[in-house]
Parts: C-alpha cells; structure tokens; sequence
C-alpha cells in the first residue's frame, strides 16, 4: 500500500492509475479506521481495480463548539487497517494544503442540509459536500464508497452528483454493528462503561419501530412512537430526534413504506450517536461482527 501525504502525489497516484485503464474507487474517511471503514474498503475493492482511502479530519464540517480539536487521530493504526483491508493508496492530506486560506465557495447542500442533523449541526453538509466535492476534484474516481450509519450524508452526496453532473458512481455500503448492535463509529471511543452501556439501547429501539412496521403498521408516527418509547426507557439517553423519513427526499414522511429510514440521534452524556435502519431491513441487513 502506498502512504500518500500530498495533492500533487495523489494527483500523481490517479493519473497512472487512469493512464492504465484502472478504475479507481475511494473511500473518504477522517480517519481512526475500524472495521466499519474495513468493509467500505473491501466493497470498493468490488467495484475498481485500484481502492484509495482518504483520512483527512475536515474541519469545515466542525461547529464551533464541537470536537474538532478532540477528534479521535492514530495514524499508525490507520495504515494497519487500510492495508489489512486491501487499500492500494491511503492519502493523509495536511489541513493546510486542503485549505490554504479559508474557502469562499462552498456547496450548499439545499433544503435536506437544513434538517435531522442540519438542524442540530448549522453548516455542517454544506462542510462535508465541499470536501467531498474536492476529494473527488483531487481523486478523480470512478466510485465512491460511503457507510450508511450516516445515511443523511450518503442521501446529500448522492443528490450532489447529480445535481452537479459529478462523473462518479456512489456506493452506500451497509452500517457495521458491535455484537449487541450499537453501529460502530469512531467516535465511540469517547464513550465511558456506563454511556456505552446506555447506547445499546439505540439499536434496540430501532428493532422495536421495525418490528411494528412488520406487524402491519404503516403510520410512520405509531413507528417513531414505539422507538422512542424503547429508547426512553434508557434514562441516560437524551433523545434529539426519531423520524421515519422518505428514501427519495429525505424528508419526515406520514407514511412507513418498505424503503422508508428510520432516523435516530441521542446523546449520551456529552456524546452524540446516529443510527437508522431500513424498516424493510432492519438491522439483520447491516454486517454484525464477531464477539471478541
């Protein structure tokens, strides 16, 4: 695996790639990988000869009071998971040279950006489409492969290449989950015992709301009702928001279909977890690991 540090070696990198008919995939990340990042790079790797994987913390997607600063970083331990996953390239670009001076233009990320994590986070697609719109500028990939755990995300991306006419192919793999179902994050490692503890109780209340929806129920508010009743139950969870939204706009839907999200933010302590589920898939859809 080659370790990249610059544009203009990645630039370098792509170039010989294309100028050999390669296709190429890449897997945006911000690092600390783990094995949820393992299975993006191994689904990339079913779409292109050669798999890039980006690790770059995008402070533009940061509010001013959010973890930036704490975001958890392991430069060592990103390269073992990269390489043991099957990446060609893992491209560690400085902050400075991805933003010399401050960005004037960014992608505004319309009315889906406003909502659910929008709302909570002010700004912050509008940071996450600009950096992806460069990566992919930089890259020039065949594919891109993003997780589904941040399902709002994937939704914008998509909805960016093809309102941009971007000549790149998106990939939504399927969210990873711990052996008691909490999807796996890097950011999980902020969590101490007890918050750890209360987080399982996320993947839980999604199960109620999918079980409901496969005992008959289409009210997409009974759904959201029987979830945050399971989720509730947690006292140590602050619940932000459940809704069931509509796969083709992203938006909270009266109606639970086959094909509809269903969304969910709490905190835990100071810790915020996202998790959501395909209600015609549940969670039996996304790839459990194995305990130990």
């Amino acid at each position: 695996m080659e370790l990249l540090s610059s544009i203009a070696a990645i630039r370098t990198f792509s170039g010989s790639a294309r100028g050999r008919g390669r296709r190429i995939a890449l897997v945006p990340t911000m690092g600390y990988l783990h094995e949820g990042h393992a299975s993006l790079i191994r689904a990339a790797r079913a779409h292109a000869e050669v798999v890039v994987v980006s690790a770059f913390v995008n402070p533009l997607q940061f509010g001013p009071a959010e973890d930036f600063d704490l975001y958890p970083r392991d430069a060592q331990r990103d390269r073992a998971v990269a390489a043991e996953a099957g990446a060609d390239a893992l491209w560690t670009p400085a902050g400075d040279e991805m933003y010399p001076v401050a960005p004037e233009v960014t992608v505004n990320p319309g009315t889906v950006g406003t909502i659910l994590e929008g709302a909570i986070r002010p700004g912050h697609f509008a940071g996450v489409l600009t950096v992806v719109l460069k990566l992919f500028g930089l890259v020039a990939p065949d594919v891109a492969v993003f997780g589904r755990k941040d399902a709002q995300q994937a939704f914008l991306v998509r909805r960016m290449v093809h309102d941009l006419n971007v000549p790149v192919t998106i990939v939504v793999a399927p969210s990873v989950r711990e052996p008691d179902g909490l999807a796996m994050s890097s950011r999980n490692v902020y969590l101490g015992p007890a918050e750890r503890q209360a987080a399982s109780a996320i993947p839980r209340a999604l199960a109620a709301g999918v079980a409901l929806f496969r005992s008959g129920e289409r009210r997409a508010g009974n759904v959201v009702a029987a979830t945050w009743k399971a989720l509730s139950a947690e006292s140590a969870l602050t619940v932000e928001y459940i809704n069931v939204v509509d796969p083709d706009t992203f938006m909270p839907s009266h109606a639970a279909t086959p094909r509809s999200y269903l969304v969910v933010a709490a905190r835990a302590g100071k810790r915020r977890l996202i998790d959501n589920v395909v209600l015609s898939e549940g969670l039996e859809a996304d790839r459990q690991i194995a305990a130990g």
